[in-house]
């Protein structure tokens, strides 16, 4: 793929629609186009986080390891932003990414990632609702399963 049809890419992506042309140019040549097979892992729960993923195409399973094995908590697919949560708090990885079918991403490294929130606040901005989102949705899982388990209490 060529620099162009990379840029046009990312252009696509939500979280880089309204960043500059010449910036999404920058970020295309400094990031890393990687594919994944299925069934390879992108980042491990537990790891150290030294990159994030967006993802170009293709679908990744979310992982979480629990006592009675590895649970599917979502999956993500284009344009969804996977690894991000590790960088920004600078903790372990909360999850496993596990690639679900063939899985093209662009792995942009922990620094790069970080100077791109501090250099484009519109960057920053799309990154704060990706993860109200993903908070709203979670919480709402939770309630979920929270009433569920009463309703199974009351049997």
């Amino acid at each position: 793929m060529s620099l162009k049809e990379e840029v046009e890419t990312l252009r696509q992506i939500p979280l880089f629609a309204k960043v500059d042309p010449t910036k999404v140019k920058l970020l295309a040549f400094t990031s890393e186009r990687v594919t994944y097979q299925p069934g390879q892992v992108l980042c491990q729960q537990g790891e150290m986080g030294d990159a994030a993923y967006v993802i170009i195409s293709g679908q990744a399973d979310v992982l979480v390891d629990t006592p009675s094995g590895p649970i599917r908590v979502a999956t993500m697919k284009k344009n969804d932003v996977v690894g991000e949560i590790a960088i920004l708090i600078n903790i372990p990885r909360t999850a496993t990414i596990r690639a679900e079918s063939e899985l093209i991403t662009l792995r942009i490294t922990k620094d790069h990632f970080l100077s791109m929130l501090t250099e484009f606040p519109e960057i920053s901005v799309e990154m704060m609702r990706v993860l109200a989102e993903r908070l709203v949705r979670t919480t709402d899982e939770l309630q979920k399963a929270k009433e569920q388990l009463q309703n199974n209490g009351d049997d």
